[in-house]
């Protein structure tokens, strides 16, 4: 008898087992996809579509037809070390007299859904997964001094990112192509920043995170910007000498054209 609830309960143990492995096979699944890794710039650069394809294996068709499937495609740029300065009068004069120095934190982000992210998924959903412009986390580093002006510097910030053009947000940028075939449109500014870049998908499924993709590409600088760019960057002291040395030259030139006889 013993001998017999022990195959019993081994089988089911067996069927449980099997019954969760099909359960995640079954699970939706993201995959996207970009036509290049790289993405080269010039001089005259004025910004530009980045077009991501993804696909949804596994997904309900009745859900599909309700649209309860919804996509979030964020770009972020290289993390980057920011100083916030604030000017205030003094004795009739405008000066930089506050400031406060940011740990590292994307110096861009393009983001595209189906939706307003806000009717996707809740706030601390979004905050959970940074997704979203308000949710990039900014931290203090350093002496902060008076921690009351901290809000006040994260949401200037903010603010200036989002003027600059380097922070964008396209709430209907993600369509549906077909049943599972999604496309997004992410936006590249002029003043994009060279280096690294993180495109990251998120699928969520009746307001419920589901998974996440990420792909890597980077922005160059070509030609001339390109090699000015990697002198400063890797050899500055040459870059500095041809600087001082074009400009000697250049006053010279000056001196000579406009002199006076």
């Amino acid at each position: 008898m013993v001998g017999k609830i022990g195959i019993a309960l081994r089988a089911l143990l067996f069927l449980a087992v099997m019954g969760s492995q099909a359960t995640r096979a079954d699970d939706e699944q993201l995959e996207i996809g970009i036509s290049t890794n790289e993405i080269a710039i010039t001089s005259d650069f004025a910004g530009a579509d980045l077009t991501v394809f993804g696909a949804l294996d596994n997904a309900d068709d009745l859900l599909l037809q309700l649209g309860r499937y919804d996509i979030i495609v964020a770009l972020e740029g290289p993390a980057r070390e920011t100083v916030v300065r604030k000017k205030d009068r003094v004795f009739g004069i405008w000066i930089n007299r506050y400031s406060m120095n940011f740990e590292p934190a994307p110096a861009s982000y393009s983001i595209s859904s189906t939706l307003p992210i806000n009717r996707i998924a809740k706030q601390i959903e979004l905050s959970g997964q940074t997704i979203g412009i308000e949710h990039i986390h900014l931290t203090p580093s350093g002496n902060v001094g008076d921690a009351t002006r901290v809000p006040e510097f994260k949401e200037a910030l903010l603010r200036l990112r989002v003027e600059d053009g380097l922070y964008q947000s396209e709430p209907v940028g993600v369509e549906f192509v077909s049943s599972s075939l999604f496309r997004a449109t992410i936006r590249l500014p002029a003043n994009i920043p060279v280096g690294e870049h993180k495109l990251r998908a998120f699928l969520f499924k009746n307001n419920e995170f589901m998974m996440e993709r990420q792909l890597r590409m980077r922005v160059v600088k070509t030609g001339l910007e390109q090699f000015i760019f990697e002198l400063a960057q890797n050899h500055s002291f040459i870059y500095g000498l041809l600087a001082v040395a074009l400009a000697m030259i250049t006053g010279w030139l000056g001196s000579v054209i406009f002199r006076k006889d």
